[in-house]
C-alpha cells in the first residue's frame, strides 16, 4: 500500500509541474517573507493554516469551559440536597454555606448564569467560530488550489475580533454581580432591564459588546470566504468539481453575512432600551411595584431579530459538520459520493429555507395561526433536502470497504445523531404538538442532539481526518476510539431521556424538581443524566489529552496523502509553507470524487481525464 502511494504522489507532483498554473508566487514574494519571528508567524500570523489553528484550539478551550459548566449545574439538577461546598475554592461566593448544617448550595441566580453561558459559548464561540472558522480558514484555500484567502489581513483581524469577544465574556465570568443569567437567547425584559437581576447588569453590558465584536469576526471571516471561492480557484477548479466541504463553507458564509447583522441590529435597539430610556422592545413594566417609563414596546421584535439569525445559525453550525462528514465518508468508504449534484442542491435549498422558517421558534408568542402554518410548511418542507443528505451519506456507506478508524467513525456517528435529532424535529416544526412540548426537556433533547452532538461529531471527524495536514503528526486511534464510543454512548444516554422528560411535561430552566409532587419521581431519571454528562465529559477530556500530546508527540507523517486522498490540499508538502505549494498551482483535471474508477482505488484530481473518459457527477 505505501509503495502504491508512493507512486501515486510522485504521479501528482509530476503532473502539477507538467501540467500547473505558475503564477510565479515566490519570484514575486522573494520566498516565504512569512517566515520571521515567533510572533508574526504564529500570533499574528496571515498563514490561514495557522490561523485555523487559531480558532481551533481557542475553540477548544472554549468548548472545555462551556462543558464545564454543564457539569456545574447537572450536579445541581441531579442531586439537588447534596453539598457542593467542595466547589467553592472555584466558584466563591456563588456556592451559597449554610452556618448552620456546612451544606453548600449552588446560588439559584448563579444556575441560571451558567446556564446562559453554556449555550452562548457552544453555539457561537465552539460550534460557529470554533467549527467553521476552523476548517474555512484550513481548507477553502487548501481544496480550491489557491496560495491564500483573498485577504489575509482580514483573515487574522478576523480571528483577533474572534479573541477580544472572548476575553470579554470570560472577563464577565468575574463580575461581582456575575455574567449575565437571562438566557442565551437574551429576551427582554430580563436583557433590557439592568435591574431586572444581578446578571443584568454589567454582565449583559460585557455579553451584548462581546457578541457584537463576534459578529465583526463572522463577518470579516464570511467575507473572505465568499470573495476566495468566487476568485480564487485554481485553473480547472469549477464550481462543479468543489468538494463539499467547499459548498458547505461558501453558503455558510453567506448565511452569516445575511443574518449576523439582523442580530446586531436587534442587539443596538436593545442597548438603546437598556441606555438611552428608549421602548422598542418595553410596555408597561412594574418593578417593586412601582411602574417604568417604558410604553409602546414589543418583546415580540426581539423573538423576530434574534430567531431571523437564529434558525439560519443552525445551519452556520450544521452545513459545515455535513460538508465534512462528506468528504471523510467519501475517502475512508473508497466510494464517490452519491449523488454528488443532489448533495450540492440540497446546501443551496437548507439555506434558501433557513431564512423562511424562524418563527416556528415562536408559536408559543401568541402569533396568528395562519401565519403559524405558513412556518410549519416550510419547516416541514426544510427537512427534505437533509433527508437527500441522509439518503446519500447511508447509500455511500452502503457496501463500502469502509476503514474504520476515528476519523470515519466519528462520521458516521454523525449521521445517526442527525437523523435521531432530526426525527424529533418533526413534532416540534407541527404548531399544535410544540404548543405542548415548547418548555419542555423535548426541547433540550432535541437541539442539543441534532445541532449540538451532531455537529460536535463532524467536527471532531474534521479533527482527526485533517490533523496530519495541521500538525503532521497522527493523533492516537486507540484513543481516538475510546473517545468516539464513549461520546457516541454517552450522547444518547444523556439527551435520549430527556425526551421522556419531555413528554412529561418536565419544563426546562428549572432550578430544582424535588419541590414538585408532579417532578420529583423523575429525579432517579435525573441522576442517571447527571452521572451520564460527568462520564461523557471525561472523554472529552481524553481527547484533549490525545490532541495536545500529538502535536508534539504523535507519530510523524511520512506521506503527503496518508488516507489515500483525492483532493488538492493532499498535494502540498507535509509541513506546507506560506503559499502551499513550493512551485506551480496545481490545475484541477476532474471532480473530487474518483474512488475505485477504471480498476485503480483512487484518482487525483491533478489526473488529466483519459482518451474517452467522462466525469461521473
Amino acid at each position: 500500500m505505501a509503495n502504491v502511494m508512493t507512486a501515486v504522489q510522485d504521479r501528482e507532483d509530476q503532473l502539477i509541474e507538467q501540467l500547473g498554473f505558475d503564477d510565479h508566487f515566490h519570484e514575486h514574494e522573494h520566498g516565504d517573507k512569512y517566515k520571521s519571528n515567533f510572533i508574526m508567524k504564529y500570533i499574528f500570523s496571515m498563514d490561514h493554516k495557522i490561523i485555523a489553528r487559531q480558532f481551533l484550539i481557542t475553540g477548544m478551550i472554549w468548548a472545555l469551559i462551556g462543558a464545564g459548566m454543564s457539569i456545574i449545574f447537572r450536579l445541581q439538577l441531579g442531586f439537588p440536597e447534596e453539598s457542593l461546598t467542595w466547589l467553592r475554592p472555584l466558584l466563591g461566593k456563588w456556592i451559597e454555606v449554610n452556618a448552620e448544617t456546612g451544606i453548600g448550595k449552588l446560588a439559584p441566580e448563579f444556575y441560571y448564569a451558567l446556564v446562559t453561558m453554556h449555550g452562548t459559548i457552544i453555539v457561537f464561540f465552539v460550534l460557529t467560530a470554533g467549527l467553521s472558522g476552523t476548517f474555512s480558514n484550513l481548507l477553502i484555500p487548501l481544496q480550491l488550489g489557491a496560495r491564500d484567502m483573498a485577504s489575509p489581513l482580514l483573515n487574522m483581524m478576523s480571528y483577533w475580533f474572534f479573541f477580544l469577544a472572548s476575553v470579554i465574556m470570560f472577563y464577565s465570568l468575574f463580575l461581582s454581580t456575575g455574567p449575565f443569567s437571562g438566557g442565551w437567547v437574551a429576551y427582554p425584559p430580563l436583557s433590557a432591564l439592568a435591574q431586572a437581576s444581578d446578571g443584568s447588569g454589567a454582565g449583559m453590558t460585557l455579553w451584548l459588546i462581546s457578541l457584537v465584536f463576534f459578529v465583526i469576526s463572522v463577518g470579516l471571516g464570511g467575507i473572505n470566504y465568499v470573495t476566495t471561492v468566487l476568485n480564487l480557484r485554481t485553473k480547472g477548479m469549477s464550481m462543479w468539481r468543489m468538494p463539499l466541504t467547499i459548498w458547505a463553507f461558501f453558503v455558510t458564509a453567506i448565511l452569516g453575512l445575511l443574518s449576523f447583522p439582523v442580530l446586531v441590529s436587534g442587539f443596538l435597539l436593545l442597548m438603546a432600551d437598556r441606555s438611552l430610556g428608549t421602548s422598542f422592545y418595553l410596555s408597561e413594566i412594574f418593578i417593586g411595584g412601582q411602574p417604568l417609563d417604558h410604553v409602546g414596546g414589543s418583546p415580540i421584535l426581539y423573538q423576530h431579530l434574534f430567531w431571523f439569525l437564529g434558525h439560519p445559525e443552525v445551519y452556520i453550525i450544521i452545513l459545515p459538520a455535513m460538508g465534512l462528514t462528506s468528504e471523510v465518508l467519501s475517502v475512508h468508504c473508497r466510494k464517490p459520493i452519491f449523488g454528488y449534484k443532489a448533495m450540492v442542491y440540497s446546501i443551496l435549498a437548507i439555506g434558501f429555507l433557513s431564512f423562511i422558517v424562524w418563527a416556528h421558534h415562536m408559536f408559543m408568542s401568541g402569533m396568528n395561526p395562519f401565519i403559524s402554518n405558513f412556518f410549519v410548511i416550510f419547516t416541514l418542507i426544510i427537512a427534505v433536502p437533509s433527508a437527500v443528505k441522509v439518503f446519500n451519506w447511508i447509500t455511500t456507506i452502503y457496501k463500502s470497504n469502509i476503514r474504520y478508524n476515528a476519523a470515519s467513525m466519528f462520521a458516521v456517528g454523525f449521521v445517526s445523531m442527525f437523523i435521531s435529532g432530526g426525527l424529533t424535529g418533526i413534532f416540534l416544526g407541527n404548531s399544535a404538538i410544540d404548543i405542548q412540548m415548547h418548555d419542555t426537556y423535548f426541547v433540550v433533547a432535541h437541539f442539543h442532539i441534532v445541532m449540538g452532538v451532531a455537529a460536535f461529531f463532524g467536527m471532531f471527524a474534521g479533527v482527526y481526518h485533517w490533523f496530519p495536514k495541521m500538525f503532521g503528526r497522527y493523533m492516537n486511534e486507540t484513543m481516538g476510539k475510546i473517545h468516539f464510543w464513549g461520546t457516541l454512548i454517552g450522547a444518547y444516554a444523556i439527551f435520549w431521556p430527556m425526551h421522556y422528560l419531555g413528554m412529561a411535561g418536565v419544563p426546562r430552566r428549572y432550578y430544582r424538581f424535588d419541590n414538585f409532587d408532579t417532578f420529583s419521581h423523575f429525579s432517579e431519571m435525573n441522576q442517571f443524566i447527571t452521572i451520564a454528562a460527568i462520564l461523557t465529559f471525561g472523554f472529552q477530556v481524553l481527547m484533549f489529552v490525545n490532541f495536545f500530546y500529538s502535536i508534539w508527540k504523535g507519530k510523524q507523517v511520512t506521506s503527503k496523502n496518508p488516507w489515500g486522498a483525492s483532493t488538492l490540499e493532499w498535494t502540498t508538502p507535509i509541513k506546507a509553507g506560506h503559499g502551499n505549494w513550493p512551485g506551480k498551482l496545481p490545475t484541477v483535471q476532474r471532480w473530487a470524487y474518483d474512488y475505485g474508477k477504471n480498476g485503480e482505488e483512487m484518482i487525483p484530481q491533478v489526473e488529466p481525464l483519459r482518451d474517452g473518459e467522462t466525469e461521473d457527477h
